[in-house]
């Protein structure tokens, strides 16, 4: 036997339990990767807003703080919002329920010829009643998995926010932390693809907040105006939904707001839905790109495509992240990847080379029309050009006339001097 076979073995089956290891160590570790992630991420958003108070002079850690309590806000005001419309929302049906059911049974006797009665369904509910109380036991088993699932959301929650605000407040640091590990010639690339990532995520959540606030304020007063319960409630929804859910978040912004009018009026519900279409249409074509010029820009096909890699990857922490790294990648693509300028081919857009087609053939039929209308009226503007050219040669030739003789000006004297110059002529 070789003696490098012994060696070999051990350096193999090394390898492999150094591999397991890690496999085993990554799996272990991997909610604590995905928070850091969602930390740094939430950073990049935050950091802008701390860097400016921080040239005005506040330090770091209070400006962070500051920040922090601000979306604090923003968020308990938005969930506060939503609890506030639920309970009274169900509050309400708790209410109706009675005269529900009983509109409910009188459409099932009426449509499928039944004869059921309020007082039937009762007893056949206290007839089942140890079916619903093995449900409330089985329920009551999970109360300790739901409150452990509470808990550890929680948990995460809290450990999320204290490296986001360590990633904040110390920004800096940990950019020259990085940085130190690197040779200078790394050192630059790294920090000019960090301060990407910090515009385009920035700016990205910056412009998407802008809009939400404009979207509020505008569907507020709508619903005032319409006199809908919960205005505020249900335009915070609108504003929130409709910018930070991609593609499909302006439909679920709008269908709630329309089926608390159809509890109203119906015809509030169909005011409320052609003003939700229309501020759509003017937020798409005049809100919408006057403010993401300054920031960054996602394509809605781009956006909706990462919200589904994200969720794929990482669930619903990936579909929260999957927008701003989107746009963050877009800003790596546009700096470092190089373009060149394309040749006009008809290849690229077939409808362009028509489109191209149609107005060289509009152009040409102009140029005609110009030609055919200009013609006569040419000609006759030649015809007096001809008589006008005609009349100031004579006038110009008598002027000559008069001028050459001695006595230019004088009038008698000049026909006289061209009379004698006729005489000598003869």
């Amino acid at each position: 036997m070789p003696r490098w076979l012994p060696r070999a073995m051990v350096l193999a089956l090394l390898m492999v339990g150094l591999f397991q290891l890690a496999d085993w160590a990554f799996h272990q570790l991997i909610d604590l990767f995905v928070m850091l992630l969602v930390s740094f991420f939430l950073s990049l958003a935050l950091e802008p807003a701390v860097d400016r108070m921080a040239a005005r002079g506040v330090r770091r850690g209070v400006g962070t703080f500051l920040v922090f309590v601000a979306v604090a806000i923003a968020v308990g005001g938005f969930l506060a919002a939503l609890g506030t419309l639920l309970v009274d929302q169900v509050a309400k049906i708790a209410g109706d329920l009675p005269h529900l059911l009983d509109s409910l049974i009188d459409w099932i006797n009426r449509t499928f010829n039944q004869d059921l009665s309020l007082d039937e369904l009762q007893k056949k509910l206290l007839k089942d009643s140890g079916a619903i109380e093995t449900y409330a036991q089985q329920a009551a088993d999970n109360v300790w998995g739901v409150s452990s699932t509470l808990i550890g959301g929680l948990f995460q929650a809290f450990t999320v926010g204290l490296f986001t605000f360590y990633f904040t407040a110390d920004g800096p640091r940990v950019r020259r932390t990085v940085c130190s590990l690197l040779p200078p010639a790394k050192q630059g690339e790294v920090l000019r693809a960090w301060e990407i990532a910090l515009a385009k995520t920035g700016g990205y959540l910056y412009s998407r907040a802008l809009l939400a606030v404009a979207s509020t304020f505008a569907h507020w007063v709508m619903f005032a105006v319409v006199d809908l319960p919960y205005a505020a409630a249900l335009a915070i929804w609108v504003g929130v939904m409709s910018q930070f859910v991609p593609t499909i978040g302006t439909y679920l912004a709008g269908a709630l707001p329309v089926l608390v009018a159809l509890t109203v009026e119906p015809v509030d519900a169909l005011w409320v839905l052609a003003f939700v279409v229309v501020y759509q249409q003017i937020e798409n074509y005049l809100l919408h790109p006057r403010i993401t010029a300054k920031t960054v820009d996602v394509h809605p096909a781009v956006a909706f495509g990462s919200v589904i890699a994200g969720a794929a990857l990482l669930g619903a922490v990936g579909a929260l992240i999957a927008i701003p790294a989107a746009a963050t990648l877009q800003g790596f693509v546009g700096t470092y990847v190089r373009r060149y300028e394309v040749a006009t081919d008809p290849r690229i857009d077939r409808g362009e080379q028509r489109r191209l087609r149609r107005a060289l053939r509009r152009e040409a039929a102009r140029r005609l029309r110009r030609m055919v209308g200009g013609g006569s009226d040419g000609a006759a503007g030649r015809g007096a050009g001809s008589n006008k050219d005609t009349g100031s040669n004579k006038d110009t030739g008598s002027d000559r006339g008069a001028g050459a003789g001695p006595g230019a000006g004088q009038g008698p004297k000049g026909g006289d001097g061209k009379e004698g110059g006729g005489n000598r002529g003869e």
